[in-house]
């Protein structure tokens, strides 16, 4: 049997529920607008909280870590995530959870990988999110593969929680919000950051030139570069923009970058390769 739901997480408890009220073994679970018709038989599952609850509530019970797994499984890009996920609570209930404490375990090991990825991936975006001020609230944009929103709210919930910010997933088109201790992950289809203005101009400006003047050109390393700081994240860092990243809304001319230090090209103009960036910056 084929289940195809809303793609939520609750949705996707519902599948689980509704597997074992059915008594149906699952070959895929789909979100609904991914779902190609086949020959097999197929049955869209609506959500229900009540539903979700008691199989959450079911899996922590048995296993907290197993719960928190299921949790962050959900947020990851794993292919097949929801069948894979699927299985391990199929196993959980059945054998129990003396199968998590082995790594390779065929059901476990794709799940926990990927969970890995995942937490690896919201540990850069740490270090590597740029925000700009725009006028009184802090805004950056991202492009993880994973959905790593919910794994890096409560970090700059906790580092900003006098200000107001957002944070855009551009992959996901989902945004976090914060404002007066309080936050939210809401969709967001379509945005466009505002550009900055002289004051925000001239930050970027200096916080490009920092990158630029603190490489020591006899210890330039492309390879360590590469390895600390993935060339997938250089599109929303300030330090690898063009001239127009740094033109004021008021100025009709693009602010022009600073220079690099001698024999290493400013990451201005996207070069193969360059000195190492600091961890993080605002």
């Amino acid at each position: 049997m084929i289940y195809i739901y809303d793609g939520s997480f609750d949705g996707f408890l519902c599948c689980v529920f509704d597997s074992y009220a059915n008594k149906e073994v699952l070959t895929a679970i789909c979100r609904d607008e991914d779902f190609i018709p086949t020959l097999f038989a197929s049955r869209v599952v609506n959500t229900d909280k009540s539903h979700a609850n008691r199989v959450f509530k079911k899996v922590v019970k048995v296993s907290p870590y197993a719960g928190n797994l299921l949790q962050k499984g959900f947020l990851t890009c794993m292919p097949d995530k929801e069948i894979h996920l699927y299985r391990l609570v199929v196993k959980l209930l059945r054998d129990g959870s003396g199968f998590l404490r082995n790594f390779s375990d065929e059901t476990l090991f794709p799940v926990i990988t990927a969970v890995r990825r995942l937490n690896g991936e919201a540990h850069l975006l740490k270090g590597f999110v740029r925000f700009s001020e725009l006028g009184g609230v802090l805004g950056s944009e991202i492009e993880p593969k994973n959905r790593v929103l919910p794994v890096l709210r409560s970090h700059f919930c906790a580092r900003y929680m006098n200000d107001t910010f957002f944070i855009y997933d551009r992959t996901h088109k989902e945004a976090l919000f914060y404002a007066a201790g309080k936050s939210v992950i809401c969709p967001l289809e379509d945005f466009q950051m505002a550009p900055p203005d002289e004051t925000e101009a001239a930050y970027r400006i200096l916080w490009k030139r920092f990158y630029d003047t603190i490489a020591i050109k006899e210890r330039y390393n492309p390879k360590c570069r590469m390895r600390n700081m993935p060339k997938r994240y250089w599109n929303t860092m300030t330090e690898f923009q063009g001239d127009s990243y740094f033109k004021a809304q008021s100025s009709p001319a693009a602010v022009p970058g600073p220079a690099a230090p001698d024999g290493i090209p400013a990451p201005g103009t996207h070069p193969e390769c360059g000195p190492s960036a600091p961890g993080s910056g605002s």
